[in-house]
């Protein structure tokens, strides 16, 4: 093998061309079969360019249209040849496996079905208490039972989990000066009752609801200030005198009484009779202002107003079973603190008698009765200051009952709850029915 290697490498050197089947050891020579033929070379094809790049390629600023030629106003970029189609394959495809979308389709391309499904749920959130109005805790669902309209439902949820609250505070503001002095001075006890995870929102009243403040956090320092700045003096109702010698006007400015709510004339009678004006609460309206901001509150938070008042009603433009229907409609509960008269001893169920074309004394446990919320009656700052507490803590530990209505979805009459433990001796609170809502099928 050296010899033949040798051999070539000399005869390359002088030039001399040896035969190929001299140069070649018969051992690496290859035999072929005779009259094979020769495979063509593959046809040269042109380089295609890339897709967006015609023009040529500026580093930092990428690809540029080409140059348009000299003496031409416009230009228009070459198309690229298409390419040649591949061969067909001659063998059979394999077999693939089932792909699966792991992207969901954007919205708009006609690969997304939004589907609805109407579903008649009710939540119905209970407060059980005992024979000394104290919470019971420790109840389960089989210590429940829900009817509506007459029917018993079987219950789908049961929580007892704590949900966040949005409170809308209602403070009345025609309260005598003495019993206003003591809810000023337990203002600053409502942030104490709530969590960082609550928002609250303060409405007053007196001639004319307020809104002082949307829903804020529970927690921030807006909450107090505007707490601080809503404090008002209160009223101080005088006894009018609309008989007898001294029921005329005793001092009259530029022709007019200088009291004139014992101006002679018109509503307020004559010289022989003064009619007494009557007093304005308008409770109705304060609630219904503070009720269209609650229902504005996302699902999952319990909407509750809460009422600092002695009850008193007269002069709202909206009446308060339209008001308890708006609130049954929305999910939101009333709880009150009562205050000032109503809420002594006895009198507070006297206040509840309503006498025809008169003021209601006393309006609250309407609210709080129909709406499934509570009310405590307080006298001094320290029983207020804990019923904010109190109530707080009450509307937030409840069980939460839900249900499939039988009801039609379409059916907008309404519908009466009852709710029984299976207990003796306690005291179920939830609310007596509602009005559903188109709200609740979205």
């Amino acid at each position: 093998m050296k010899q033949w290697v040798s051999a070539i490498a000399l005869a390359a050197l002088f030039g001399l061309a040896l035969p190929v089947s001299e140069a070649i050891p018969p051992q690496t020579q290859q035999s072929s079969p005779p009259n094979a033929p020769v495979p063509n070379a593959p046809t040269p094809q042109e380089a295609q360019p890339l897709p967006g790049a015609e023009g040529p390629i500026i580093p930092g600023k990428g690809a540029a249209a080409p140059a348009a030629p000299q003496g031409s106003s416009t230009s228009t970029p070459a198309t690229p040849a298409p390419a040649p189609p591949p061969p067909a394959s001659t063998q059979p495809p394999a077999q693939q496996k089932d792909q699966v979308q792991t992207t969901p389709p954007e919205e708009g391309s006609g690969a997304l079905t939004r589907f609805v499904v109407n579903v008649n749920f009710v939540e119905v959130p209970v407060t059980v208490k005992d024979s000394k109005g104290n919470p019971v805790a420790g109840l389960t669902f089989r210590d429940f039972q829900v009817y509506e309209n007459g029917r018993r439902e079987p219950l789908s949820v049961f929580s007892v989990d704590p949900e966040p609250l949005s409170v809308a505070f209602v403070i009345d503001q025609s309260l005598p000066s003495n019993i206003m002095e003591k809810v000023n001075d337990s203002l600053g006890a409502i942030q104490g009752a709530l969590t960082a995870y609550d928002e609250a929102a303060l409405f007053t009243y007196s001639n004319g609801s307020k809104e002082w403040t949307g829903f804020t956090g529970a927690q921030s320092a807006r909450l107090p200030a505007v707490l601080s700045l809503a404090q008002a003096v209160g009223s101080d109702p005088m006894v009018p005198i609309n008989t007898g010698p001294l029921a005329g006007c005793p001092v009259y400015v530029n022709g007019n009484c200088a009291d004139p709510n014992i101006q002679p004339g018109r509503s307020a009678g004559n010289q022989t009779f003064i009619t007494i004006p009557k007093e304005i609460h308008t409770l109705n309206d304060a609630i219904l202002a503070a009720a269209k901001e609650l229902s504005t509150r996302p699902k999952g938070r319990l909407r509750i107003i809460y009422v600092v008042s002695d009850g008193k009603e007269y002069g709202s433009k909206a009446t308060w079973r339209e008001v308890v229907r708006y609130l049954q409609t929305n999910k939101i509960a009333v709880y009150a603190t009562l205050v000032g008269d109503s809420a002594r001893w006895g009198q507070g169920w006297i206040d509840r008698l309503h006498l025809p074309f008169t003021m209601y004394d006393n309006i609250l446990y309407k609210y709080t009765a129909l709406t499934g919320g509570d009310m405590d009656a307080e006298g001094g700052v320290n029983g207020i200051e804990k019923s904010y507490a109190k109530i707080a803590e009450e509307a937030r530990y409840q069980y939460t009952l839900g249900y499939l209505s039988h009801e039609s979805i379409y059916d907008g009459k309404y519908r009466s709850i009852e709710v029984r433990v299976d207990r003796p001796n306690l005291q179920v609170i939830s609310k007596p029915g509602y009005y559903p809502s188109a709200q609740d099928y979205r």
